[in-house]
C-alpha cells in the first residue's frame, strides 16, 4: 500500500540517520476516501491522500520548524503496517511501526519560493481550526503550491543542500 507521511526537513534528515520513519499517522487511499470520492481514479485519489499529508505537515512545521517547508514522504509498506484511523481523517491511516527507508519511494517538498506563504498557512492554523474563514483560505491557499518531487536516491543532497 503506498502511504504518504507527513514531516518536515529536519525530520526526514533524522529519518536518513536513523534508517527509518517514524510516523504516527500517515495518509493513503483508504475504503472511506474511495466511498467519499467515488469519481476519482487511483491517481486522484493519491493526490487527495498527498494533499491531506501535506496539510498535515503544517501542523509538524507549527512546532517552530525550519525551514519551513512541506515535506511528505511516499513509501510502499505491507498492507498489515497500516490500519484506518477515520477519527484522524477519510485518507488517515495510523502505522503499525517505523517505515523502514527502503520502503520510500520518494518525497514531495516545498519549493524554497514557498516559505512566506507555508509560514503564513502555519500561524493560520489555530484560526482555521476555530472557523475563521480567512484563515481557512489562507490554510488551503497554500495548496496552490505544487510540491516538488525527489526519487529516494536524491534524499540525501536535498537534506544536505536545505538543512
Amino acid at each position: 500500500m503506498r502511504v504518504y507521511l507527513p514531516s518536515t526537513l529536519p525530520a526526514l534528515a533524522a529519518a536518513l540517520d536513523a534508517g527509518a520513519i517514524e510516523a504516527e499517522v500517515g495518509f493513503a487511499v483508504t475504503p472511506a476516501l474511495r466511498e467519499w470520492y467515488t469519481e476519482g481514479d487511483i491517481e486522484e485519489l493519491e493526490y487527495v491522500a498527498t494533499t491531506a499529508a501535506a496539510r498535515h505537515s503544517l501542523r509538524l512545521l507549527a512546532a517552530g520548524v525550519e525551514p519551513v517547508r512541506r515535506v511528505v514522504v511516499a513509501a510502499e509498506v505491507a498492507d498489515g503496517a497500516v490500519r484506518p484511523a477515520p477519527d484522524v481523517a477519510r485518507a488517515a491511516v495510523r502505522l503499525t511501526g517505523p517505515v523502514r527507508l527502503a520502503e520510500v519511494v520518494s518525497a514531495h517538498v516545498d519549493d524554497p519560493s514557498a516559505t512566506s506563504d507555508v509560514r503564513a498557512a502555519v500561524q493560520a492554523l489555530p484560526a482555521a481550526d476555530a472557523g475563521d474563514e480567512d484563515a481557512v483560505l489562507a490554510v488551503e491557499g497554500i495548496e496552490d503550491h505544487e510540491l516538488g518531487w525527489y526519487a529516494a536516491q536524491e534524499l540525501g543532497m536535498l537534506v544536505a543542500l536545505e538543512c
